[in-house]
């Protein structure tokens, strides 16, 4: 990278340095982290103290190119991650295809009565497997889902298969693939627990998805409901419509 700034300029050091970061960040030079260097690294690399380097940061900051993770370091500022409605993939998968690297933690997992809402999706079942996981990006958490799977699955070691997509392991247990989903979107506020498990407050606004998925014979295998940070999620749908000229 180049590392060039001019000292007898009428453009103080600081904005030639935020300049120079910019023009960095806009070519990808920090993907797929998005972690820049350190207050310290920055500092040598420029020949400039670590007051202007922070003053350039900061620079970045309030303009919200860059945002500062307490313990963590300084980011590009988040991408929206964006889910495609128009394919049959996990919410796991649509992360990984856009280049970023997605994990999961098993929060609790727990066979239970079936609930009488979903009595009409588990057909002739007593029991489901409860199942919450959180989805993170760059160690940041991003959506929590809360699944319920035949009981199947409750045999899963789920220690074992935390950061594998639910579909693989549905596939997995019981040689069936999945082929349809319904999918609902709707807002909903933070609660308590929701807000304390993404890092928001409570009450802040979290875009809802309710999955419904089925086997090719039309049995239904998953009700998934994601909270998800809307700031860093948006559902997209793409293809070409036919106008209608009378409408």
């Amino acid at each position: 990278m180049s590392t060039s700034i001019l000292r007898d300029s009428s453009i103080s050091l600081y904005e030639q340095i935020a300049h120079q970061l910019l023009e960095e960040i806009q070519r990808g030079d920090y993907e797929p982290s998005g972690k820049l260097p350190s207050e310290a690294q920055l500092g040598e690399r420029f020949g400039v103290s670590r007051v202007t380097v922070r003053l350039a940061v900061g620079k970045l900051s309030d303009d919200g190119v860059v945002e500062r993770k307490q313990g963590k370091g300084t980011f590009v500022a988040a991408k929206q991650v964006r889910h495609g409605l128009d394919a049959l993939r996990s919410f796991h998968e649509a992360l990984l295809l856009q280049g970023l690297q997605p994990s999961m933690q098993v929060l609790s997992h727990t066979l239970q009565p079936v609930p009488e809402a979903l009595r009409g999706l588990f057909e002739e079942a007593d029991d489901c497997l409860l199942l919450e996981r959180l989805h993170f990006v760059d160690d940041e958490p991003i959506a929590l889902g809360r699944s319920h799977l035949p009981a199947a699955l409750a045999s899963v070691a789920w220690a074992e298969v935390e950061h594998q997509p639910i579909y693989s392991i549905l596939e997995s247990i019981t040689g069936l693939a999945v082929t349809r989903a319904d999918l609902a979107i709707r807002a909903q506020e933070a609660d308590k627990n929701l807000a304390s498990a993404l890092h928001v407050k409570r009450g802040a606004a979290l875009l809802v998805m309710e999955r419904t998925s089925y086997f090719a014979d039309g049995r239904s295998c998953d009700r998934t409901t994601f909270f998800i940070r809307p700031e860093r999620y948006a559902f997209v749908l793409s293809g070409v419509f036919k106008s209608n000229p009378s409408s």
